[in-house]
């Protein structure tokens, strides 16, 4: 029985993590959704199935946001492949673009890509994301950008992807939205939603027409510098619980 034993315990451990996963990932799905972040059907977010560096989890393509369970998701590999039984498929146009992270960027524990109002309208300036906000400024050195080449259902656009997101963490694809990557669901999510604020400020304070006022270089470095040094990470471990507590009372049963 010890035998026994030592041999299950490694499967239970990968399962156990695994769904640990599933639950995260779901409750980032309805977390974009409470945010008002989601597109009907469209867009994704993915999580790396842990201790692998070929597969990942991605939404079941025609369940909104809302409606998605940790058994809900979908596994597959990078090559397209669809592990297990589900009567759903992948968006293909997540496949290509998070298969592409997933790819190359093992620190990708998970990724988010976005199409909302503001993202898409600071997506469609020539300037991209300015630091006119100290949510902004936090973000600017580590924003890579993208050029639109039509819906990414184009594997060959996988390598260009990889070569503009380079090592960053948030990629605006103009003229299309957002994206961010993280070590954890919840570092994805709180680095995806200070970019969303910052470009939603960026589209108020534009949108009145009046002078801006331009912060210093000295303090635009000083902001900038401290998302470098694994404020996201804290962040999201101090924020991640708060909202789960808060989508187990306004919108329970992504953890079934």
């Amino acid at each position: 029985m010890t035998d026994l034993h030592k041999i299950a315990s490694p499967v239970r451990d990968r399962e156990a993590l695994e769904w640990q996963a599933r639950v995260d990932l779901a409750a980032c799905y309805r977390l974009v959704e409470l945010f008002g972040w989601s597109d009907l059907i469209a867009t994704h977010i993915s999580a790396r199935v842990p201790g692998t560096t070929d597969e990942f989890l991605i939404n079941p393509f025609g369940m909104t946001f809302d409606e998605i369970r940790a058994s809900d998701l979908i596994r597959i590999d990078l090559d397209g492949n669809q592990i297990g039984n589900s009567p759903y498929s992948a968006n293909k146009a997540g496949f290509t673009i998070h298969s592409a992270v997933h790819q190359v960027r093992h620190d990708a524990a998970c990724v988010i890509h976005l199409h909302t109002t503001d993202g898409v309208a600071v997506s469609a300036l020539a300037e991209g994301l300015l630091p006119l906000s100290q949510t902004a400024m936090f973000l600017t050195g580590d924003v890579a950008y993208h050029d639109y080449e039509g819906p990414a259902l184009n594997l060959a656009e996988r390598e260009r992807l990889q070569r503009d997101l380079g090592g960053k963490h948030l990629m605006i694809l103009r003229n299309h939205g957002t994206l961010a990557v993280g070590a954890s669901v919840a570092e994805a999510f709180v680095r995806m939603h200070m970019l969303e604020r910052a470009c939603a400020a960026q589209v108020r304070a534009l949108s009145m027409g009046r002078p801006l006022n331009k912060a210093s270089d000295e303090a635009r470095a000083t902001t900038e510098s401290m998302c470098m040094t694994g404020m996201f990470g804290r962040y999201g471990q101090l924020a991640w619980p708060a909202l789960l507590r808060k989508l187990d009372r306004q919108m329970p049963g992504y953890d079934t």
